[in-house]
């Protein structure tokens, strides 16, 4: 058997054969067989190192051709490392069904967002006739009846918030906060927009129709159409803009008088006027100091008022608003409802104040955030509920 010849850095490796390898710095030394001192085992290399794994097969193949006498061969098993991908189990990909549900619950609170939960409470001016009056109606049906109005109120005006939200989508999406709606955001699709739209005001005039006569669903459907041409044409034409959305607040109530059968007074429906107006007044004063110079591009009709002369509209309409409330509660003869004018003036002389130091883009929210103004609602409430209890 002949002798393996001795490795050399300057012998050429065998075409398509890597040579040896040989650590740096280390002197070659011959093979056993030809003379020399065999050489002791190396130490194989770690199995993670990236070098060794590549040279392994080709070390493998060499000592299968040499002889028996050489030194310690890579061993043939040596096999390169197992990636850390490889050996982990996969994740599983989310099924359909999870998505399915995940995107359905993300649309359903997107729809829940577009009907403006905050705003509901405002849906419970359908409730002031009956309590104002003393009684739920004249038969037995009258809370049934008061709760399918405050329902199909609530509908009405979610109805309305879509339809507003498609008309100033490009508006709103240049507003500092009204950008966030799920309209607005891309949250929902104008199509789901308009979808919702439908299916609310729908909802609306089946619970409508529910109430016993004709009267209340003329006052729903005069509600929704005052929606549309609101959202369309009416709020860019000031003046009547603040018109049409007092109407909003008074056809409520109105709605509340007619489902429960009892006739309003015209005390009653005064003092639902000018108060509806001065709220009115109020968001646009409120809008106007957020907006700034801003304000015309993200409603017209700002553009026509300044904020001097919102707020002398208010202070008169918060005069004549409690003198017309103190009108009706003399009428009405019980020494309580008179009574009851002392903290409805403070809350609106608090509310007035902070319309002009804390303004915000929802001025109802100013109703249940200071404590001052609260302390005098209780209290106009007692005063107000007394001859009932």
């Amino acid at each position: 058997m002949s002798a393996v010849p001795p490795a050399s850095s300057d012998a050429p490796a065998e075409p398509g054969r890597p040579g040896p390898v040989v650590t740096r710095g280390s002197p070659v030394r011959p093979r056993a067989g030809c003379g020399a001192e065999p050489r002791a085992p190396e130490t194989p290399r770690p199995e993670g190192n990236a070098y060794a794994s590549a040279a392994a097969p080709a070390s493998a193949s060499v000592s299968r051709s040499a002889s028996a006498s050489a030194s310690t061969p890579v061993s043939a098993s040596a096999s390169a490392p197992v990636p850390a991908s490889a050996s982990a189990p996969a994740s599983k990909p989310a099924s359909a069904s999870a998505r399915a549900r995940g995107g359905g619950r993300a649309t359903a609170v997107a729809v829940l967002r577009t009907a403006r939960p905050r705003q509901w409470p405002k849906n419970l001016l359908v409730l002031a006739a009956p309590l104002a009056a003393g009684s739920t109606g004249r038969d037995g049906r009258g809370p049934a009846d008061l709760a399918l109005a405050v329902g199909a109120f609530t509908l009405a005006a979610a109805a309305g918030y879509c339809v507003n939200d498609l008309a100033d989508l490009d508006r709103d999406r240049r507003h500092p906060a009204k950008r966030t709606r799920p309209l607005a955001s891309g949250e929902l699709t104008v199509t789901q927009g308009r979808v919702c739209a439908v299916v609310f005001a729908l909802a609306a005039m089946a619970l409508a129709a529910a109430v016993p006569g004709a009267g209340f669903l003329g006052v729903l459907a005069g509600y929704l159409l005052l929606s549309v041409l609101y959202s369309r044409a009416l709020k860019h034409l000031p003046g009547v803009e603040l018109a049409a959305l007092a109407s909003a607040f008074v056809l409520r109530a109105v709605g509340g008088a007619v489902a429960s059968r009892i006739p309003p007074s015209g005390w009653f429906l005064l003092v639902c006027t000018l108060g509806a107006l001065f709220v009115a007044a109020a968001k646009r004063s409120a809008e106007t100091r957020l907006l700034g110079a801003e304000a015309a591009a993200h409603r017209p009709a700002l553009g026509h008022y300044d904020a001097r002369g919102l707020r002398l509209l208010r202070r008169a309409l918060l005069a004549v608003t409690v003198l017309a409330y103190l009108g009706w509660a003399l009428g009405t003869g019980d020494g309580w409802h008179a009574l009851s004018t002392l903290p409805l003036l403070y809350a609106l002389l608090r509310f007035d104040h902070l319309v002009d130091r804390r303004p915000v883009a929802r001025v109802e929210d100013l109703l249940l955030s200071d404590r001052r103004m609260l302390a005098a609602e209780l209290l106009w409430l007692l005063a107000f509920l007394a001859p009932m209890l």
